[in-house]
């Protein structure tokens, strides 16, 4: 069963100098994704992002992933 710590792992490995926090239950899941090349991106382009640096595991090992995308600026913003 696919963990939090492991989509966490595999986000931070995949998209550079990015921090990721992510919860979940086994089959659900909810990140909360900070990296700064998100900076002028859409919502949808930043989401590409994050499932072009989980590659094939959002088809076989991730089943529901609910993410918040944004820059440290926009979080210090909140």
């Amino acid at each position: 069963m696919t963990t939090p710590e492991q989509i966490q792992d595999w986000i931070e490995q995949g998209l550079a100098d990015s921090n990721a926090k992510v919860t979940g239950d086994g089959h659900h899941f909810e990140a909360l994704i900070l990296c700064a090349d998100f900076a002028g991106k859409s919502s949808i382009q930043r989401h590409q992002m994050v499932y072009a640096a989980l590659g094939d595991r959002m088809k076989s090992e991730i089943h529901a992933l609910s993410m918040k995308t944004m820059t440290a600026e926009e979080m210090q913003d909140r």
